[in-house]
């Protein structure tokens, strides 16, 4: 008894963040198949992308997953992902400096999400769902919120670089968190394209920026992180190749911006220059889509098959699958770099 005391006394933090995500995926999973059941009954069905950026039909697209929409998978399953880990950390983890950022994050990102799911559902908007102009703008009022809050009432004005130290920006980082916030956000919904695909990406960032956070002795922030992590084994369980569901924009939006902010709130700002490495996969998929856009622009031809890139591995014969955990693999080493960095070039605490 002595020997467990002993362990509870200094290692409490450690089985706090343990803890707490097994009760997030215990929630999770015991809620998801409810959740799934009224998916299907009020057939949320999403809508398969019939065009491309351009106005063209999506041909290579439909040919690739056209058939898979057919079968009629719901959407919007990320709104049962955001609500159980807003649900335990404001049960188990709420605190003012750590988490009420992120949660702010999870849920308004998270609501606007939602609502561009349904007008997909319902065959609303251009390419059924809120038109791309105006959910930038609603993503861009709530970053700029956030960094307000980051630079008038947090005092953040400057950015970490490792190996060099921090630099002064000022006034600067407003823009550099709204950018930030805009990028991530977008990344992550560029890359939730295949089942699991996103999800096992989103596993690994989280865990990353934990274990960093804990060691900045962040801790409620690592028991968020850990509480992300938790949920997101419950949803790859129903959403890896054949998905059960989709999680939709109201998930990938809601827990990129989520992820951008848990970068930015790291005490040593190393967070910011690592982001390229833990969301490495995100990052390639975004390029790989501006690339294609300015190729078809520029040369009237496409750089790709098809953008994104996953779906340009899937179109030279790559199996869903394949991809899918090749690109985990890519993002894993990618991101355990980004720690070593991150714990390396992070200075003084």
């Amino acid at each position: 008894m002595n020997d467990i005391t002993k362990i509870v006394t200094e290692h409490g933090d450690i089985l706090r963040m343990l803890t707490t995500a097994m009760i997030a995926f215990v929630v999770a999973m015991a809620l998801t198949p409810f959740w799934t059941n009224v998916l299907y009954k009020y057939k949320f069905w999403k809508q398969s992308k019939e065009e491309t950026l351009y106005g063209t039909y999506a041909t290579v697209f439909q040919k690739l997953h056209g058939e898979k929409h057919k079968r009629n998978i719901p959407t919007m399953a990320g709104i049962l992902v955001w609500g159980v880990i807003a649900i335990v950390t404001f049960l188990f983890n709420l605190t003012r400096s750590q988490t009420y950022l992120p949660l702010f994050a999870l849920i308004s990102v998270g609501i606007l999400g939602a609502v561009d799911d349904w007008f997909n559902i319902r065959g609303i908007g251009g390419i059924k769902g809120i038109r791309s102009r105006y959910k930038m703008i609603w993503l861009f009022l709530i970053s700029i919120l956030g960094a307000w809050w980051f630079y008038f009432k947090l005092g953040f004005d400057s950015l970490h670089i490792p190996a060099y130290g921090d630099v002064m920006i000022g006034f600067w980082y407003i823009p550099l968190f709204i950018f930030v916030i805009l990028a991530i956000t977008n990344a992550v919904n560029i890359t939730d394209g295949l089942d699991g695909l996103s999800g096992g990406l989103l596993g690994i960032g989280f865990v990353s920026y934990g274990l960093l956070a804990y060691l900045n002795s962040q801790v409620s922030l690592a028991i968020f992180c850990a509480t992300v992590a938790g949920v997101l084994v419950s949803y790859l369980w129903f959403n890896v190749y054949p998905a059960r569901f989709f999680g939709g924009d109201t998930y990938a939006l809601s827990l990129g911006a989520a992820l951008g902010v848990v970068a930015m709130l790291l005490k040593s700002n190393v967070g910011i220059a690592i982001l390229p490495l833990v969301a490495f996969v995100p990052m390639v998929e975004t390029i790989s889509v501006i690339l294609q856009l300015f190729w078809r622009k520029v040369f009237k031809k496409k750089l790709f098959l098809i953008a994104p890139l996953h779906h340009h591995f899937e179109a030279i014969g790559w199996p869903e699958t394949k991809v899918t955990m090749r690109l985990w693999m890519v993002g894993m080493v990618m991101a355990v770099i980004g720690v070593i960095i991150g714990i390396v070039g992070a200075g003084p605490v």
